[in-house]
């Protein structure tokens, strides 16, 4: 299997910059909380509430880096450069409309948003602030994921992994400068934090620009961008609408079974919080293989190699969940002692202890599932994994986390062990997919010699 640059598509080489790449992001978000906290806890408040309406944003743009990136491959494993183009162009060209009307909704109703989300009326100038400078950041950040989704699909993983590593020293670099008023400057509190974040995804969508033509050789053609083929847009939306759809749902469903937990108590939501966050650590390693696979597996399909697409989903499956088992192993010996460096409350270290163990069951499968189902949407088969996980979702997940948590009283064991469940049905229900061979008469670029 070949990529645009003549070198075959590796697993590994794919897989390593993706989870530095993911770990960055997820690290942002906490770098300016952690360094904010130092300043105000008032801050923190105003921060968590507005990043909540900015990832809803991003969720919003996240559907169509999803989809391009897939049918990019699947057109390059096809030698069809020109379609990948296209369909390179008709995405920037769609989510840089979505970011326009996302940035002036939220830059004019910001204050709306945040007394509907009940932040309080003291944080209110914080807070609108924040989001309203944060929102002028949305157009660059709907191009920059467009064009990061492109680049991994012709297998250049490492280069959006510095683009990131490149945004977060420039947050942080700004942070100290505009939040701590190094060298004389003011200190601006929440807006300092807010403008060194908006300045470090603005230079990052710079970079990528660069990165992006140096690498791939496409020129980033105007008139292409501005006016959307809308052909292309239909195969994007059949892979991304579904995969955004399912994202969104587990958003929801988390919610409402975090409001479960909420009737444990607060030490129970304070064990639930902490646990979680060391959960999305471990997830990163099956994410960022699933998606590699994704890009190794949309070429071979684009190319018509379906057995060898077959024997790659295996091959990464296995090592998913060799990984993943071996990571989760780690967390049930060390994860109470990684949990008291945040806090000594033995009610909350004693909650989470079992939960640890609970770990060697929930996450190989929940890398089950993301290393199967990004290989079913690689293939261009993604209503069967949306119409899957929202049933599971909704008819395991919820009720079984009420039902052993709240009403057998089994606690966050029993919310766990439901969620848990949830992911080990998905993950085999995909793979009955697969094994199904129904994927295979998916592919988005059939109508393309």
């Amino acid at each position: 299997m070949q990529t645009t640059t003549d070198k075959p598509l590796k697993l590994f080489a794919l897989t390593w910059p993706l989870f530095i790449d993911f770990a960055l992001h997820f690290l942002t978000a906490a770098l300016n909380t952690f360094m904010i906290s130092h300043v105000s806890y008032q801050g923190v408040a105003a921060l968590s509430v507005g990043n909540m309406v900015f990832e809803l944003a991003i969720t919003l743009f996240s559907f169509v880096s999803i989809g391009a990136s897939v049918v990019i491959t699947q057109y390059l494993g096809a030698k069809n450069k020109q379609a990948a183009r296209d369909v390179v162009y008709s995405s920037i060209g769609f989510n840089l409309g979505v970011g326009v009307v996302a940035a002036l909704g939220i830059i004019t109703g910001a204050s709306t948003m945040l007394s509907l989300m009940n932040l309080p009326e003291h944080l209110l100038v914080d807070g609108k602030l924040y989001l309203q400078i944060v929102g002028l950041c949305l157009v660059p950040e709907a191009v920059a994921m467009c064009i990061a989704g492109a680049m991994r699909a012709h297998g250049h993983t490492q280069q959006a992994m510095w683009v990131t590593l490149a945004m977060n020293i420039i947050t942080f670099s700004g942070n100290l400068l505009l939040l701590y008023g190094w060298f004389g400057l003011p200190q601006m509190g929440v807006a300092g934090v807010a403008i060194s974040t908006v300045t470090g995804r603005v230079i990052g969508m710079c970079i990528m620009l660069f990165l992006f033509v140096r690498y791939t050789s496409i020129r980033l053609h105007i008139p292409s961008i501005v006016k959307p083929q809308w052909k292309m847009l239909k195969k994007v939306f059949h892979i991304g609408l579904p995969a955004a759809g399912e994202n969104l749902s587990w958003m929801l469903q988390f919610l409402v079974v975090t409001s479960f937990v909420g009737l444990m108590g607060d030490k129970a939501l304070a064990a639930q919080s902490l646990y979680f966050q060391i959960c999305m650590f471990i997830l990163l390693f099956g994410l960022s293989i699933g998606i590699g696979n994704e890009i190794i597996i949309g070429h071979l399909v684009g190319a018509k190699a379906i057995k060898a697409a077959e024997a790659q989903l295996y091959r990464a499956l296995k090592i998913g969940l060799i990984v993943t088992t071996s990571v989760a192993a780690l967390a049930a010996i060390y994860g109470e002692y990684l949990v008291s460096w945040f806090t000594d409350e033995r009610d909350v270290l004693q909650l989470v202890a079992p939960l640890f163990i609970l770990t060697l069951f929930m996450e190989p499968g929940r890398t089950f599932n993301l290393v199967v189902i990004n290989a079913l949407r690689a293939s261009g088969d993604a209503k069967f994994p949306f119409f899957v996980g929202v049933f599971s979702m909704w008819c395991i997940a919820v009720p079984g986390a009420y039902w052993l948590g709240v009403h057998l009283e089994y606690g966050l064991v029993g919310v766990w062990t439901a969620l848990a469940i949830d992911e080990w049905v998905r993950g085999l229900a995909m793979l009955w997919r697969w094994r199904s061979g129904r994927w295979q008469t998916k592919s988005l670029v059939l109508d393309h010699p």
